[in-house]
């Protein structure tokens, strides 16, 4: 066998253990290498770097035939441009979708769902940039290309659009930093005052509607001072109200029985 075979072969086997490993290190329902090997992640990294060892050699249609094979069996979509580096872990899998120049470094972990995708239809760089020990959460869409520092967080959901510094966590729609960590020491840090038009809305809208509450009280409670006195000042005279009583108690109990009494019209 040409060196140059057993230098590409001894390296693909280390690649492939670093993968292993980095299932066994971060999955704690992996107990052993058996349940490992039945991983579809790994089923989808192995397939990927075959495909990808034949697009790189300018191979055409085969590399998208194993793509589309392992999506089919795994349901995981990373196209064969996509560079990613050694020990990727994608835990449970399913919906993962990896675009033509997305590159992954080492160490990387996604959850399902987790989308590295465009922007639009130009050519080029236009998929994200993962550094190395980033971990991306469940259904959470890293878009366009922009580059997520090393040792980032991107928790699950969250939909990024711009670059996320090294060592930071991002949440939310669009994603915003709300922690930096120390990687020295591991002490995580907040940030505050971080700028919400969301939250700034609902809290004007809170506000306008106490403001329009208290209002309407007191027009309540002005209104009724107001019926108060004025019946007090036009009261009937007690003469008006016994004659309209006694009116009221002559009055036939229906209509008609003033006709039958010869009332007439």
């Amino acid at each position: 066998m040409p060196r140059e075979d057993i230098v590409a072969t001894s390296h693909a086997l280390t690649v492939l253990r670093d993968d292993v490993r980095a299932i066994m290190q971060n999955d704690p329902a992996a107990h052993s290498l058996a349940e490992v090997v039945l991983y579809p992640g790994l089923h989808a990294i192995i397939l990927h770097r075959a495909a990808h060892a034949l697009w790189q050699r300018r191979m055409p249609f085969l590399p998208r035939f194993i793509s589309q094979v392992s999506r089919f069996l795994t349901g995981i979509e990373i196209h064969p441009g996509a560079r990613i580096g050694r020990g990727f872990f994608i835990d449970h899998g399913m919906g993962v979708v990896i675009g033509e120049t997305a590159e992954i470094g080492d160490r990387v972990t996604l959850y399902q769902g987790v989308t590295l995708g465009g922007t639009g239809k130009q050519g080029g760089k236009r998929h994200p940039t993962i550094a190395d020990d980033v971990i991306v959460g469940v259904g959470a869409s890293v878009l366009g290309a922009i580059t997520i520092g090393a040792g980032a967080r991107i928790g699950g959901g969250a939909v990024v659009v711009r670059d996320v510094p090294p060592h930071a966590t991002a949440v939310g729609v669009p994603a915003r930093v709300v922690a930096t960590r120390d990687p020295a020491t591991g002490e995580t840090r907040r940030v505050e005052l971080l700028p919400d038009p969301e939250a700034e809305m609902l809290r004007n809208l809170h506000a306008r509607v106490r403001e329009l509450e208290a209002r309407l009280a007191e027009l309540e409670q002005a209104t009724d001072h107001h019926r108060r006195e004025h019946h007090s000042l036009i009261a009937e005279p007690p003469e008006d109200v016994a004659c309209w009583a006694a009116i009221e108690s002559e009055a036939p109990a229906h209509p008609r029985d003033g006709f039958v009494h010869g009332g007439g019209i």
